[in-house]
C-alpha cells in the first residue's frame, strides 16, 4: 500500500477540471510517465507556476468540485506520475474520484469549513499531512501547530486503496 503523506500543494480554487489537471492535448500520450511534465500545466491561478511549484509535493488541499469535466482515468495518473497520490477537498467530481480510488489514491472529502479553517492556518507556511488509513486521521503538521482531522471513506474504497487498486483488489478477491 502507497504511504500518503508528504508536503502540500494548496490550490485555492474551486472546480479545477480534468482539463487544467492535464490538458486534453496530451491524451494520445502511450506511457503514463509521459504525462509528468504537464501536470497542471493549463491551470490558471494566480501565483501559480506549474514548473516550480509542483515538485516536492506528494499531497494537494483544494476546494470544491475537483476533478470536474472530462471522466477520464488521465488526470489520477498525471498526478500520480507526479507522486501525489493524495488530494483533499471539499468536494470531488464523483467519476474523478472513483478513478483515484481505482488508481489506489486516496481522495479525502472534507467540509468546507475544515477546508477553510486548513487553509486560514496553513496555506501560507510549509506543510504536511500525513494520514493513518487505519483509523482515518488526517495529520497537518507545520511549524506553528499540528491538528488531526478524522475523515470517513467508505469500506469498499479503502479495500481498493490498500490493496492497491481496481486492478489488484480484483486479482486478489476474483
Amino acid at each position: 500500500m502507497k504511504e500518503f503523506k508528504g508536503s502540500v500543494l494548496f490550490l485555492d480554487r474551486s472546480d479545477i477540471n480534468t482539463d487544467e489537471i492535464i490538458p486534453a492535448r496530451y491524451l494520445t500520450e502511450i506511457e503514463k510517465s509521459a504525462l509528468q511534465p504537464h501536470l497542471l500545466e493549463d491551470l490558471k491561478l494566480d501565483g501559480f507556476n506549474s514548473k516550480n511549484d509542483i515538485k516536492g509535493k506528494s499531497v494537494i488541499v483544494t476546494r470544491e468540485n475537483f476533478g470536474c469535466g472530462s471522466s477520464r482515468e488521465h488526470a489520477p495518473w498525471a498526478l500520480e506520475t507526479n507522486k501525489i497520490d493524495l488530494v483533499i477537498a471539499s468536494g470531488f467530481a464523483r467519476i474523478f474520484r472513483q478513478n483515484m480510488f481505482n488508481c489506489g489514491m486516496l481522495a479525502i472529502e472534507l467540509s468546507k469549513e475544515i477546508i477553510n479553517d486548513i487553509f486560514d492556518k496553513f496555506s501560507q507556511i510549509d506543510t504536511l499531512i500525513s494520514v493513518d488509513i487505519n483509523t482515518d486521521e488526517l495529520i497537518i503538521e507545520a511549524a506553528v501547530q499540528t491538528q488531526t482531522i478524522q475523515f470517513q471513506i467508505s469500506k469498499f474504497d479503502k479495500d481498493l486503496i490498500q490493496t492497491g487498486g481496481w486492478v489488484d483488489y480484483a486479482d486478489k478477491y476474483y
